[in-house]
């Protein structure tokens, strides 16, 4: 299993899919994209793979799964990308990487827009109030389809009880800071 122990693991290395099955027969493989839009996925043409955590072990004299993926070609199809890569020969080596998790470096991801974010940037952040008061730190987003909401855990809160849900909008979200790792917020502490 890779890690950032491995040297060609890259130490900003962010989870984005997971290849889901083989596509035709020439060694075409079907991904699902974590973000609505992957082009974090066709940014990098170097990914690299884990097995699932639920993976069942491989087959007797089934190709171990590489630790790196070296991408030809990647294309949005429905819902899902499907990827070639010069590795994978056939259906069965595609095959073989069923349910492997796809990883990027940071780094590759391509730049936001002005006034854009991806999720894994935000999460960490420190929340305050317009009054400097401290709301916690975001622990992650939710997909709402209408926006994004951060879930923010107060320190020593639990998820469950203690999370606020502060829709990601202009209309609540004063300021964010990512070198000072922090969020601005029109958000009480009793809300």
């Amino acid at each position: 299993m890779a890690s950032a122990a491995d040297p060609a693991w890259p130490d900003d290395a962010v989870e984005v899919a997971r290849i889901t099955g083989a596509w035709g027969v020439k060694g075409w493989f079907k991904v699902q994209p974590f973000a609505a839009d992957p082009q974090a996925l066709f940014s990098s043409k170097r990914w690299f793979l884990q097995g699932a955590a639920d993976a069942r072990p491989p087959r007797p004299g089934a190709p171990a799964l590489p630790t790196l993926l070296k991408i030809a070609e990647a294309k949005e199809h429905g819902d899902a990308v499907v990827a070639r890569s010069p590795d994978i020969a056939d259906r069965d080596a595609a095959e073989a990487l069923r349910g492997a998790r796809v990883f990027v470096g940071r780094a590759s991801f391509p730049s936001a827009g002005d006034g854009e974010y991806y999720w894994v940037d935000l999460i960490g952040l420190a929340v305050r109030n317009r009054e400097e008061q401290p709301l916690g730190t975001v622990v992650g987003l939710l997909d709402t389809g209408a926006h994004s909401v951060l879930r923010v855990l107060p320190e020593g809160g639990q998820a469950e009880r203690d999370e606020r849900l502060i829709p990601f909008v202009a209309q609540y979200v004063d300021e964010v800071d990512l070198p000072a790792r922090r969020i601005r917020v029109d958000w009480g502490l009793d809300y």
